[in-house]
């Protein structure tokens, strides 16, 4: 029987365990993917903890396998599904997990992969470059216009800071001290985080602040919200909707479609975004990965490599 990493109940990392479980079916529009790599994000752990998306329902049945985007090669498709064959390399979100040997992936939203794009790279973007893209493309924004990305450091905020200078846009990045560097070699103009953050990007910004993209939520996302006369123009993937419509702004809403990740691939192909790939993992070391991830410290992203 395959391996997976999961988790067994809601709670913390003491939940998590491997697993040997079924090989997956393919439902209709579903395809099976056997998984040469999978991105680890934020939201895999906060699962774990019981957090639900916006609009999810209903309970889980545990256990569940730990993952939300993998790249891998089609091992069989489900009644219904045109456009993919075994054998292809394709990426996409999962629909039940993806720190495996195989994953199933809803054919609709998955994307064949180029060949210059490695499974590597190819596993960290459909949720982070597809939240990134997905949210520059609700500001429409002229070329020239000024964004702050707040969590510039972070797999999205990474993403997004690349992709809006693909854009044609001009970048305020804040993070902390220790990622200067990393933000700046992006592309933008870094801010350091911390009390008094949105002072320095409005004085790194003298012309003014068009839009914000908000990556942390809470506190900077209030004081994000002053940067910006028109509301419309504050967007976060990192608080509840309720927050910050409070403040006049917007949930970035995912697109999830073949065609945003056929246009994140191009961007990479490109050479327009990098991934930036920082550490990778076996399987067999996938908790690591996810305390790596977990502990709020890691600079861009983090993929678990599982072999042929």
């Amino acid at each position: 029987m395959p391996k997976a990493y999961v988790f067994t109940r809601y709670g913390g990392p003491e939940t998590e365990a491997f697993a040997e479980v079924d090989r997956p079916r393919p439902g209709p529009g579903q395809i099976l993917v056997a998984v040469r790599a999978a991105g680890v994000n934020p939201v895999d752990w906060k699962l774990r903890t019981g957090y639900r998306r916006p609009g999810e329902s209903g309970e889980r049945d545990f256990p569940v396998v730990f993952g939300n985007e993998v790249s891998g090669v089609v091992e069989e498709t489900g009644e219904g599904v045109t456009g993919f064959a075994v054998g292809d390399e394709v990426f996409g979100n999962t629909a039940a997990g993806g720190y495996a040997r195989y994953a199933l992936l809803p054919a609709g939203v998955a994307a064949h992969k180029p060949a210059e794009l490695s499974h590597t790279d190819a596993a960290t973007l459909p949720v982070a470059a597809a939240t990134a893209y997905d949210g520059l493309r609700r500001l429409a924004l002229p070329a020239g216009a000024t964004v702050v990305v707040t969590g510039a450091g972070g797999g999205v905020g990474a993403a997004a800071v690349q992709i809006a200078r693909a854009f044609g846009l001009n970048v305020v990045g804040v993070a902390s001290e220790g990622k200067k560097d990393f933000v700046e070699a992006l592309g933008a103009v870094h801010v350091p985080s911390g009390a008094g953050w949105a002072e320095r990007a409005r004085a790194a910004a003298p012309d003014g602040v068009d839009a914000v993209y908000d990556l942390v939520g809470g506190d900077v996302l209030t004081e994000a919200a002053a940067l910006v006369a028109d509301r419309t123009k504050l967007i976060t993937a990192a608080a509840p909707a309720r927050d910050v419509e409070e403040l006049g702004g917007a949930r970035v809403v995912r697109a999830r479609t073949a065609a945003v990740l056929d246009e994140v691939a191009r961007l990479v192909v490109r050479g327009e975004l990098d991934p930036h790939v920082t550490r990778t993992y076996p399987l067999e070391r996938a908790g690591e990965a996810l305390r790596a991830v977990e502990d709020g410290h890691a600079r861009g992203k983090i993929v678990i490599e599982v072999a042929a």
